[in-house]
């Protein structure tokens, strides 16, 4: 009895142990990070819906960079002369704070539309889903369907696939190309950059520019696709925070659709205890992420609405209800009632008007002239010939207007003060002046060592008022 009883336990404390296949000289092992992913099209209100927005604002990127305004580049981010230009307005690096005040707007707009409708920018906005779908756009052309490129891509290389493959890659690297001079377009001038790129004269940082962003286009899209969404991609990570019960989102009823299971159409599913969904896979075989929406929320969605089309459209042929796979909320899945209008939306909404409000206030009270005043460092005051004391200054005066202006300088807080240089200048659009000049005060004018005094701009026009006062220091001599 004893014996036995040992025996149990040293059962008990041996470690399981699982069979393993011993690995074969002769075979081959390859790794496979990922299974090809042949998008099936679908047509449906949705995927119209998105091809109209995709074409809509591709045609803005592609156009904008063209568009002129008061004769010069509408829209130009130009790093090198650190100004960007947006119409008739010009931002220099003293205003970096309307861009800053621009991207946390852009932040809290993403946050109370993925909270309102769930991540409808990745599949509806987002630039690596819309050049995908370009690049299977292509494919589809030149290849065939999603089973006609999977056979292709099964067989052995003959002139058939060389020259699909070639004809596909070479579109593919064009419209790159097309992609990274428009997009550096915005950053020169996009006339200059085509000019040069195309008739080989493009300097080395221009041309690795293009060719950099060119080679990212083809990689993102033609190759990585999915994968930049999965792993690459912050913003499916963190989507989970912004998300609740009563946010819009692709799903799947289950209640509705299970138990799964093929059948005829002229025989009724009930009686043989199914659901609505038949199993067909489509939904899964449309999905660009190759995700099973099925199988619940998933972070690899990015809500296109590929998988409604295609479920709506079996739905028709089966003479069921649409809506199977639809745009709903987990409340309403769950039968409980869905509140559109709730503290966090609404929040965020506070928080964007607000901050237009703001937004629109700096730019209004945004001074059309600035003025920079440099002190010669090499010696505060000096003493003319005659006694006066005089100290020398260098003006840089910004302007921030889209037209050439002229300006009358002065200034005050101290009487009897003598200008020794221009008092009215011309500055041209979107460009700085630099003015050495002096001023020189009788030394019974100074009451101390150092005197406070303002220099003031002011625009000659009759029909705008636009005066500025810029504080600095007149040393007297020790």
């Amino acid at each position: 009895m004893v014996k036995s009883e040992d025996k149990i336990k040293k059962a008990q404390l041996q470690i399981p142990v699982k069979n393993i296949k011993i690995h074969q000289p002769n075979q081959v092992e390859t790794y496979q990070p990922r299974d090809q992913i042949y998008v099936r099209k679908v047509s449906g209100i949705f995927q119209l819906l998105r091809q109209r927005m995709n074409f809509f604002f591709l045609a803005l990127f592609a156009l904008l960079p063209w568009l002129r305004y008061n004769d010069h580049q509408a829209i130009l981010f130009d790093i090198a002369e650190q100004r960007f230009t947006l119409w008739g307005l010009t931002l220099w690096p003293q205003d970096l704070t309307l861009l800053a005040w621009l991207c946390i707007l852009s932040a809290f707009l993403l946050f109370f539309v993925t909270t309102f409708l769930g991540r409808v920018w990745c599949g509806y906005l987002c630039p690596q889903t819309v050049w995908t779908f370009i690049f299977i756009w292509f494919e589809e052309k030149i290849e065939g369907t999603a089973n006609q490129r999977k056979k292709l891509d099964s067989r052995q290389l003959d002139f058939d696939k060389f020259w699909r493959k070639a004809l596909k890659h070479t579109c593919w690297l064009f419209f790159s190309i097309l992609t990274a001079l428009t997009f550096v377009g915005y950053f020169a001038p996009v006339d200059e950059v085509f000019i040069n790129f195309f008739t080989f004269q493009a300097s080395f940082a221009l041309a690795a520019t293009v060719w950099f962003f060119a080679f990212c286009t083809y990689g993102n899209a033609g190759w990585m696709r999915e994968i930049m969404c999965l792993h690459m991609c912050p913003y499916a990570r963190f989507q989970s925070a912004m998300f609740d019960k009563d946010t819009l989102t692709v799903s799947y009823d289950f209640n509705r659709g299970e138990n799964r299971g093929a059948r005829s159409r002229k025989i009724a599913h009930e009686s043989l205890e199914l659901g609505d969904c038949i199993d067909c896979n489509l939904c899964v075989q449309v999905c660009p992420t190759g995700i099973d929406i099925r199988n619940g929320l998933q972070y690899e969605c990015i809500n296109c609405g590929a998988c409604v089309d295609a479920c709506d459209g079996v739905m028709d042929k089966m003479n069921y209800p649409k809506g199977l796979i639809r745009y709903t909320t987990e409340h309403e899945l769950q039968g409980k009632k869905v509140h559109f209008i709730r503290s966090k939306l609404v929040g965020y909404a506070i928080v964007l008007v607000v901050m237009c409000s703001l937004l629109v206030l700096e730019i209004v009270n945004r001074a059309p002239v600035t003025m920079d005043i440099i002190r010669d460092r090499n010696e505060l005051a000096k003493e003319k010939f005659n006694g006066d004391i005089e100290n020398v200054y260098t003006l840089k005066i910004l302007n921030k207007s889209q037209t050439d202006n002229v300006y009358r300088l002065s200034v005050k807080g101290i009487e009897n003060t003598k200008w020794h240089g221009e008092q009215e200048v011309m500055v041209k659009a979107a460009a700085v002046y630099t003015l050495p000049m002096s001023l020189s005060v009788d030394p019974y004018e100074l009451k101390g060592y150092m005197t406070d005094i303002s220099f003031v701009i002011e625009l000659v026009s009759e029909e705008d008022d636009v005066s500025l006062e810029h504080e600095s220091r007149f040393f007297n001599k020790r």
